[in-house]
């Protein structure tokens, strides 16, 4: 049930759906952000898929590469991450 409450909030509530095909796209978009890159603070702030794999979590260090924002459903859904130099 809260999966389909945050799906419906953070994304269902922004589009307007013009057939079953356009909902299947969208939805399968936001799993695959949901899964891959949002981070959960039940899980310690990592990813579902990170969480998963039972491994503890990589120190990582500080590095000062450039930023860069990777977004999704017109920019409903954003992912920062940092460039390798």
């Amino acid at each position: 049930e809260r999966f389909v409450q945050t799906i419906r909030v953070e994304l269902l509530d922004h589009f307007v759906c013009f057939g079953i095909d356009h909902l299947r796209y969208i939805i399968k978009i936001y799993v695959r952000f949901y899964n891959e890159f949002r981070p959960h603070q039940g899980r310690n702030n990592r990813t579902l898929l990170a969480a998963a794999s039972c491994e503890e979590p990589a120190t990582i260090p500080f590095t000062t590469g450039r930023i860069e924002c990777q977004s999704e459903l017109g920019g409903l859904l954003k992912h920062y991450y940092r460039v390798a130099a």
